[in-house]
């Protein structure tokens, strides 16, 4: 039933789009919203990076224990047809503070869309996230990191004013720095994913993680709550 009511939802926001509608667009004579602002990282002298998990396909019971036991904070960002199966697996993650955010409802790759498109991935994900999780999203990552003008325009009519890339990700095979010195910097944003064991070769999201986080430590830096250091 729930699936159901969520895919109503993206068909209806498709809809209306496709009508010429536009749910999020000004009252006459008023102004557009300025496009969605773009970060990579985060300009900081504090020795913080941010850790941000993708998709939402895997379900590790013991993920859930170990960030209950660290408390280290990190930004969710949830696709629907990824996640929408068992949203509730995430319901501890969110009660520690931590926040869900978009991620597109297909995980379309958003620069082969018409801006309706990309507007229905967008929307459409805006409104399935606020009712599975009581919070309206602020922070969209386009799928694959691809994004063009028509997604920042689109992002901020969906009420996103911020579009998240990243400077460094953890892969199944270990992190890929992103700068030429090979470690991490104060402002990172970290990309990683709520991977399967058979992605991971074997091990676990749990064990993967608690790698991660015993290299950022290593590298004298902490992790910090991502929304935290962006404007609202």
């Amino acid at each position: 039933m729930r699936k159901t009511v969520r895919m109503a939802l993206f068909l209806l926001v498709t809809a209306v789009l496709a009508a010429g509608c536009d749910a999020a667009a000004p009252a006459a004579g008023g102004a557009p919203p300025d496009p969605a602002q773009l970060v990579r990282r985060v300009p900081t002298h504090d020795r913080v990076v941010f850790l941000t998990i993708d998709d939402g396909t895997a379900q590790d019971p013991e993920f859930v224990r170990l960030m209950r036991e660290l408390r280290t904070p990190f930004t969710m960002f949830l696709t629907d047809s990824m996640a929408g199966s068992h949203y509730r697996y995430f319901d501890p993650l969110h009660a520690l503070g931590n926040k869900v955010q978009n991620h597109t409802v297909t995980h379309a790759r958003l620069t082969k869309l018409s801006y309706e498109g990309q507007r229905a991935e967008i929307c459409g994900q805006q409104g399935i996230l606020e009712q599975e999780f009581g919070e309206r999203p602020t922070l969209l990552r386009p799928p694959g990191g691809r994004y063009d003008a028509t997604t920042l325009r689109a992002a901020a009519d969906c009420g996103l004013p911020t579009v998240v890339l990243w400077s460094a990700s953890m892969q199944p095979k270990g992190l890929r720095y992103g700068s030429a010195d090979h470690r991490l910097h104060p402002g990172d944003i970290i990309l990683f994913h709520f991977f399967t064991p058979y992605e991971l070769h074997g091990t676990t999201l749990s064990a993967a993680t608690r790698t991660l986080m015993r290299t950022i430590a290593e590298q004298g830096l902490s992790v910090a709550r991502l929304e935290d250091y962006l404007p609202s």
